[in-house]
């Protein structure tokens, strides 16, 4: 009987290691296929580069997408605006309030954008698009301050003058950032096309 009990244990364990061997392999193709998707996206390089102190240029207009358009009064769900408020927190505190309603509303334009994914999650969560969720430092608690941009920046205020992207240039590491067309600087970041 002992020996019975041995080998059921065994097996059982190997089970376990099977599934979570699975799980792994499951796991790391799912990124993979994320990652191939988002590399086949091609940057435009035909943009000026540039480092700037940042003058104000024209507003953009943005390409609508067109099979999932954001419905007049589109309201996020409370866990849409905790991942805004942490994307703001993590990216921006410190930061002037105008910043941080200039992150919120980058968040937003990418999410009215065709170039980009069309949830709040979708954006936040592309692969490389944001430091701070690479790094760790998005699951930070946000603050009062955060919640206050994310609101702005729903109600429609964007000081970034409808920015696709940002960057602090002295902390950027990207080549490809710089050739983004700038728009506008708010404290330390670089907003841009």
């Amino acid at each position: 009987m002992h020996l019975l009990e041995l080998q059921r244990q065994l097996t059982l364990h190997a089970n376990r290691w099977q599934r979570c061997i699975f799980l792994m392999i499951a796991i790391f193709a799912f990124y993979l296929a994320t990652y191939s998707v988002a590399l086949s996206v091609k940057p435009d390089f035909t943009a000026t580069a540039a480092k700037t102190g940042g003058a104000a240029l024209e507003p953009v207009e943005h390409q609508a997408k067109t099979a999932i358009d954001r419905q007049p009064g589109y309201r996020p769900t409370t866990e849409e605006i905790d991942l805004l408020a942490r994307a703001v927190y993590s990216e921006a505190r410190g930061e002037h309030f105008e910043g941080q309603v200039s992150i919120a509303a980058v968040i937003m334009n990418r999410l009215e954008h065709s170039d980009f994914p069309d949830s709040i999650s979708g954006v936040i969560f592309e692969p490389q698009a944001f430091t701070a969720v690479a790094d760790g430092q998005f699951w930070l608690q946000p603050d009062g301050t955060a919640y206050r941009a994310v609101e702005e920046a729903l109600k429609g205020k964007d000081p970034s003058g409808g920015a696709l992207y940002y960057y602090n240039p002295a902390t950027a590491t990207s080549p490809w950032i710089f050739s983004r067309r700038p728009i506008t600087r708010i404290g330390n970041h670089v907003f841009a096309l």
